[in-house]
């Protein structure tokens, strides 16, 4: 019984530190996240203000201001 409770302690120390060498990996992570977010928001600003989205836009904003209520 001795012999099984020290393995199990010592699964879970080595355990303990294989998690700390993964500590740095959440920040990476987070900042792949965000470069990625602000890539796709770049790429979403020049559709947005392309001519084509842009006249259809100002077209649908023009019809809503233009009903009858």
């Amino acid at each position: 019984m001795y012999k099984a409770v020290r393995a199990r302690v010592r699964a879970l120390v080595c355990g303990a530190r294989a998690a700390r060498r993964d500590a740095g990996m959440v920040t990476s992570e987070y900042a792949m996240g965000i470069i990625a977010a602000v890539a796709f928001a770049a790429v979403l600003y020049k559709v947005v203000t392309s001519g084509a989205v842009s006249a259809e836009l100002q077209g649908i904003v023009k019809q809503a201001l233009d009903a009858r209520m």
